[in-house]
């Protein structure tokens, strides 16, 4: 399996280019401001939202302004979430530093979530990208909806298949999809071509979030997630819906039991996870991960081989195989 590094070779020079477009994006004039988003610049990820915009804008046509002005959109969008996102789950660690919520307080957490946003809605309009902003704008709809949809199914526990599906079509797959639209739509005004790309992330995005969850069931806390996490939180994904439709009424009540426990140790986690292990929700969950990683291969070998399209083809199969 290649590398991040490796996969990002065909645009290497764009996604330099970028780290500097980027930073240009987050200047302000108020020094306390200044000090927090400097804080954002040092714990950077893997940028691989960023990385999918330029693959995608390369594999269709020539990257160019508009291809950048996407990236910041989409990476400022995703960073807003994950601020949010550690707000709403009282979350004290992002990639093993303290989040903004825990260095300040959740009031500014959510202030610079804000701020985040507003300057990705901002770069847009003043480029003039509008149909950018459109599929941009869609993406956070869905993932509001999906977040919504998420929280009302695990107060009552009743997630079943489609449900799973629908929320992180939602949730994961909204955010990817728009990635690979906008890569497209800044290359290209050609609409089937963006649909058919935007058909690419959702599926990559699809794969990539049950890989999320099996991460879950086999985590070790040096990988990036810990075994468990899930369980904890209540969230019921797909290996173990599958896992409670297989077992009989009995053993379901049990688990149902411990899932809805306000506090779970490790040995009540070990019993779910070793439920699951049971009744093969891993190798489901596994086989569906692999239908949609299968289904974003299939679109991109519709394509001529070029170095970017073997690298897209890398970045899928690299979404499914990661530890963290």
């Amino acid at each position: 399996m290649a590398g991040l590094s490796d996969i990002k070779k065909p645009v290497a020079a764009e996604m330099r280019e970028f780290e500097a477009y980027f930073r240009r994006t987050l200047q302000s004039d108020i020094p306390f401001f200044h000090v927090i988003l400097n804080n954002f610049l040092r714990r950077k990820g893997k940028q691989m939202r960023p990385l999918l915009v330029f693959l995608t804008a390369r594999l269709n046509g020539t990257v160019n302004e508009t291809t950048f002005v996407a990236a910041t959109f989409i990476e400022l969008l995703h960073t807003a979430t994950l601020v949010h996102d550690d707000v709403v789950d009282d979350a004290s660690e992002r990639r093993g530093l303290p989040t903004i919520n825990v260095l300040y307080n959740s009031k500014i957490a959510v202030l610079v979530g804000d701020y985040l946003l507003a300057q990705g809605l901002l770069i847009s309009v003043e480029k003039q990208r509008f149909n950018m902003l459109g599929i941009v704008s869609d993406a956070v709809r869905e993932i509001v909806k999906g977040e919504l949809v998420q929280l009302q199914k695990t107060r009552k526990l009743d997630i079943r298949e489609e449900d799973y599906f629908r929320i992180i079509r939602m949730k994961t797959a909204a955010l990817i999809s728009a990635c690979t639209a906008c890569g497209a739509s800044s290359v290209t005004d050609d609409p089937v071509i963006i649909a058919r790309m935007k058909e690419l992330g959702e599926n990559i995005g699809v794969a990539f979030q049950i890989k999320d969850d099996l991460l879950d069931y086999t985590g070790d806390g040096l990988t990036g997630k810990r075994e468990g996490n899930d369980i904890k939180e209540k969230k019921i994904t797909l290996p173990l819906i599958h896992a409670l439709r297989e077992a009989g009424p009995l053993e379901r009540r049990r688990i149902f039991r411990l899932l809805r426990r306000k506090k779970k140790g490790s040995r009540e986690i070990r019993e779910v996870i070793e439920f699951v292990r049971k009744y093969r929700g891993l190798e489901y969950a596994e086989s569906k991960m692999q239908e949609y990683s299968d289904r974003a291969i299939r679109i991109l070998e519709e394509y001529p081989d070029s170095e970017t399209k073997s690298a897209l083809i890398e970045f899928v199969i690299f979404s499914t195989l990661r530890r963290k």
